[in-house]
């Protein structure tokens, strides 16, 4: 095809396919003459994961073509690709808090990590974020919100042995780094929206307090 059709079947204009091919997210089409060239599903496949990650995952550009760089290394593994994705999609916080609370929220964060039993590495960007809201917790003194916390874990837990069972289940191994990758970027977009249904119905099925 070329590529306005590939734009018509992807939705994403032609200037912005040549600026993503500029920028190494799309491998350039196969040259037919100095001015043309030729693409197939790959491509339409490739623009809707860039899409996917721009719009939906809220990834800078910059951001996307890391992972997309990742992705197409050769001798990509699962583990490696996690690697890559989660700080993709992990924002960095300011610092809250003295050097002693966060001194005391990473000894919370690594015992609640000993308890749930995980192996992760300190260098995880989960931990940092982890510590910055159990300082900002603490300091809105909301000890309830904390005590919530092994709730979350437990939850979390349950979620990646689904996902990463979901993920061995593909047969191909660009087909299984793609869904890490969409997993990660895309999951994190499909938790937070089914947390807001399920507080609706959790919020609807609760008895009024008294006034």
């Amino acid at each position: 095809m070329r590529i306005g059709e590939l734009a018509g079947r992807t939705g994403v204009p032609v200037p912005t396919i040549k600026y993503y091919t500029r920028e190494g997210l799309l491998p350039p089409g196969a040259r037919t003459s100095p001015n043309q060239a030729r693409y197939d599903d790959s491509h339409v496949r490739r623009l809707k994961l860039i899409r996917a990650m721009l719009e939906v995952g809220g990834m800078s550009v910059t951001t996307v073509g890391q992972v997309l760089a990742r992705m197409d290394a050769p001798d990509q593994t699962v583990h490696g690709m996690l690697g890559a994705a989660r700080p993709a999609v992990s924002r960095s916080a300011a610092e809250r808090g003295t050097p002693q609370d966060r001194e005391r929220a990473e000894a919370e964060v690594a015992e609640l990590v000993r308890r749930h039993g995980w192996r992760v590495t300190p260098e995880n960007p989960g931990r940092a974020a982890l510590v910055q809201l159990v300082v900002t917790y603490r300091d809105l003194d909301r000890e309830d919100l904390l005590a919530l916390l092994d709730e979350y874990a437990s939850a979390a837990g349950r979620l990646a042995g689904a996902e990463l069972a979901a993920v061995a289940r593909v047969p191909t191994v660009d087909g299984r780094v793609e869904a890490v990758v969409l997993g990660t970027v895309l999951g994190d977009a499909a938790m937070a929206a089914l947390r807001r249904i399920a507080q609706e119905d959790a919020s609807a099925r609760m008895p009024a307090p008294p006034l």
